[in-house]
């Protein structure tokens, strides 16, 4: 590990996309607004990035006509950046990039959902050791555990796939500011569906590392996801 080039990084912005309206919920506010241990999901996630030392910055992406964010304290937190959502995660991301590279605010930059409230600061620390030691960056994953099964279009089973070299993708995902926003750019323009910041990155055979990270570190997309998280606090808040 090269520690000089560590040091050499006096701050790093974080990026959350949170314009999403959280319609596999089925609830009637958008998911990154529903209440976790008397907080919204999005203070969680954006808290805790922001106790990491090398993060200085927040730039969350924010759907324009968004009634919920202003009524959040952490609004007019001058740390915390609000820029235009745009239709997807991979436009907000874009978004927020636009006001990073506009403002000059880093070097690097770290994505991530705003539904992952679970992020540790252990994951982080090594996330950011790893790409920073990195040709392109480095994204937390875990490896596949369950047997994967490969389906026809009427989700009849067609085979198993080998799982020894699946990897679920999390986030945070740390990459360069100037060759994210130029992935993103071109994949968009080339009309690709980017559902992380690592497929932008391969679309240019890009080979981004992977940082093992903790299963803990789940995303609320379902009800039951929410219950899980509501957990994880309570064990973390009541072990002695």
């Amino acid at each position: 590990m090269n520690q000089n080039r560590i040091l050499s990084v006096k701050s790093i912005v974080a990026i959350v996309p949170a314009a999403g309206v959280g319609s596999r919920m089925k609830t009637s506010i958008p998911k990154q607004y529903l209440m976790l241990s008397g907080k919204t999901v999005l203070e969680y996630s954006v808290e805790k990035l922001l106790s990491h030392p090398l993060i200085n910055k927040i730039v969350i992406a924010i759907a324009d006509f968004d009634p919920y964010y202003p009524e959040l304290s952490l609004s007019s937190n001058p740390d915390v950046i609000k820029v235009s959502g745009g239709k997807d995660r991979a436009n907000s991301v874009l978004s927020a990039l636009k006001y990073v590279k506009e403002h000059r605010l880093s070097k690097w930059v770290i994505v991530h959902d705003v539904v992952r409230p679970c992020i540790q600061l252990s994951d982080i620390n090594k996330l950011i050791k790893k790409a920073l030691n990195h040709d392109v960056g480095a994204i937390l994953s875990i490896p596949v555990r369950d047997t994967i099964k490969y389906a026809d279009k009427q989700k009849n089973v067609r085979y198993t796939l080998d799982r020894s070299s699946l990897w679920h993708a999390l986030t945070p995902q740390m990459f360069k500011t100037e060759i994210l926003f130029h992935a993103l750019d071109k994949a968009l323009s080339l009309g690709l569906k980017i559902t992380d910041e690592s497929s932008a990155l391969e679309n240019l055979e890009k080979r981004p590392a992977l940082v093992i990270g903790r299963a803990d570190n789940i995303k609320i997309t379902q009800r039951e996801d929410l219950y899980l998280a509501n957990f994880f606090y309570f064990i973390k808040n009541n072990l002695v």
